[in-house]
């Protein structure tokens, strides 16, 4: 599915990647790449066009990204991981015909356990009620039409609160982190429920850019004097 240059590309390299301004709850997130570029192909061709054999080799991905995340966050030697797929609205699952998140999660499990990580699926958070499209939305109304979205599925399968021994943590799965607002959310919800939350996971990260400051941003003579950009 993925030639060799690309799947070099969508690999990436695991490293912290933190949306700027950091929401207020978002656990430490961790990515495999930007989002762009063949990496930004892969995940549409299998989020939105059906190309769901993309799904092992970006489980691949996902996995790899945990682990260097839970041995940087935890340390070696990590407990027994919940892995919690982000779920998608029921509107965006009969329209792609498949769950990408949920199959995502439920392959990196398989993927961890092969690597002799303790993992298990734990499809815990779902949607409260009705939630508008993320799409095209700005950090601020991201935020605000998630602010109690979720709520924690505790008849669903997968392990629960009070079957997890006490050093087992949580870790959120998604596809991308653009605000961070969907996985701020959704961490509050876990933790509410009494669950560690320190790590969350994306296969990418959408960069966030800002715009060089414009001499008129600075008052009617800035243009006439020497400043310096604000860091």
């Amino acid at each position: 599915m993925l030639c060799g240059r690309c799947a070099v590309l969508v690999r990436g390299r695991a490293r912290r990647r933190m949306p700027s301004p950091v929401p207020s709850g978002l656990p430490e997130c961790w990515s495999a790449a930007d989002y762009a570029g063949p990496v930004r192909q892969a995940v549409i061709a299998y989020k939105e066009r059906g190309r769901t054999a993309l799904a092992r080799p970006l489980a691949a991905v996902a996995a790899q990204v945990l682990g260097a995340g839970l041995d940087a966050v935890i340390g070696p030697g990590p407990p027994v991981v919940g892995v919690v797929p982000v779920p998608s609205l029921r509107a965006a699952r009969r329209r792609r015909g498949h769950d990408p998140v949920g199959r995502l999660a439920a392959l990196t499990v398989r993927a961890l356990a092969r690597a002799g990580r303790r993992a298990v699926l734990s499809p815990l958070v779902e949607h409260r009620g009705r939630v508008a499209d993320q799409a095209g939305l700005s950090a601020s109304l991201r935020a605000a039409n998630l602010s109690e979205a979720f709520r924690v599925h505790r008849a669903r399968g997968g392990a629960v609160p009070r079957a997890w021994p006490p050093s087992g943590v949580a870790v959120l799965l998604d596809d991308v982190v653009t605000t961070g607002a969907t996985l701020a959310e959704a961490a509050l919800t876990l933790r509410a429920a009494g669950l560690r939350v320190p790590l969350a996971v994306t296969l990418a990260a959408t960069p966030r850019r800002h715009p060089l400051p414009r001499a008129e941003d600075f008052g009617p003579s800035a243009s006439h004097s020497t400043h310096r950009s604000p860091r």
